[in-house]
């Protein structure tokens, strides 16, 4: 199996779970109203997800040879056992809150981030709401390190594609609490805190599978009931075009900072998104979840 194309294999289970949702939401949609399916979001969503696959298989031509050659000047050779492949595990759990992290702080990766956090909705189509330009911001080079210290790259890869495939899980509304697997996994309670602007809300939750790391780094936050989650970027896009979604914000950030000097030029790329006035939370950057 071509461990590049999982999601792929996936995608019939995936559009099950989107169907009986729909087919929830129908009948008891009125207690969410946020996450009723709208066909213009849908379309977008699916044709988000289109393009951001097909690019993502483009860019494994290049990315496939950068993860050999750091393969070749890997520091140790760990063969895949019951404990290593464990340990695996964790490892890419880490480098992925670190990449969800630098997404909301790091402009040029929010660039590509904002896509997904664009919709006003909420349900399982959300998460095939991806961009085309994550080999662009560069993506990938989170999961160096696991490679360089001796993980094969195809296990890596294939590591990585799992975790996105459970993440597809958690964007719904129509799952309440967990009970005790709140206090370790990434459950759909915790990512709806994450795609929320509320300003108590915003830049937080940033698990992919497990949800310790926020919990040790201190980005966790609990959904409270008295709260309702809002769902949006705080500088609305109001655009179902899918090339209007996928390049607003490399367009703004390159057009602000094509006529600076060098240096500011860099700050405008690789600071923080802009600050926007977001209810009364003056200063908060623009990234819409939490």
């Amino acid at each position: 199996m071509d461990v590049k194309l999982i999601l792929l294999y996936l995608a019939p289970l995936f559009l099950l779970f989107i169907g009986a949702e729909m087919w929830y939401l129908h009948r008891h949609g009125e207690r969410f109203p946020t996450a009723r399916y709208q066909w213009r979001d849908l379309l977008a969503n699916a044709t988000l997800a289109l393009m951001h696959q097909g690019g993502d298989l483009l860019a494994a031509l290049l990315i496939t040879h950068i993860y050999d050659a750091v393969w070749g000047w890997r520091l140790l050779d760990i063969p895949l056992t019951f404990w290593s492949v464990l340990l695996l595990f964790l490892l890419q759990d880490l480098c992925y809150w670190l990449f969800h992290f630098a997404s909301h702080h790091v402009r040029w990766l929010w660039a590509s981030h904002v896509v997904h956090h664009s919709s006003e909705h909420l349900n399982l189509s959300t998460a095939f709401r991806q961009s085309l330009m994550y080999p662009v911001s560069g993506m990938w080079l989170f999961w160096l390190p696991m490679i360089l210290l001796g993980f094969p790259p195809e296990a890596v890869v294939a590591t990585v594609l799992l975790s996105l495939a459970f993440q597809f899980f958690v964007h719904t509304q129509v799952i309440g609490r967990l009970g005790w697997l709140e206090w370790v996994l990434n459950t759909p309670s915790h990512h709806r805190v994450h795609h929320a602007s509320n300003p108590g809300y915003i830049d937080r939750n940033f698990a992919g599978v497990l949800i310790i790391w926020d919990r040790l780094f201190g980005t966790f936050v609990e959904e409270d009931p008295a709260t309702p989650c809002r769902y949006g970027i705080t500088k609305p896009i109001h655009s179902f075009n899918p090339i209007t979604l996928t390049f607003h914000e490399w367009r703004d950030m390159l057009r602000e900072a094509r006529p600076l000097p060098w240096r500011e030029r860099l700050g405008v790329l690789f600071g923080p998104p802009l600050p926007r006035q977001h209810d009364s939370v003056p200063g908060k950057a623009i990234f819409r979840e939490p």
